[in-house]
């Protein structure tokens, strides 16, 4: 999810009339980092 929020914060930049991707993209980061970092379902990390 982190990997498809930098893609589509790239493609952001680039394409200057695409603006909506770059929100997008920086929700999917910032999502991806929190779900990264905050353990769900019990205190015990899980390693895909």
């Amino acid at each position: 999810m982190i990997l498809l929020g930098i893609i589509l914060i790239i493609v952001g930049l680039v394409v200057a009339s695409l603006h909506v991707l770059l929100w997008i993209g920086v929700i999917l980061l910032l999502v991806g980092l929190v779900l990264n970092f905050v353990p769900i379902g019990g205190s015990r990390r899980r390693v895909f």
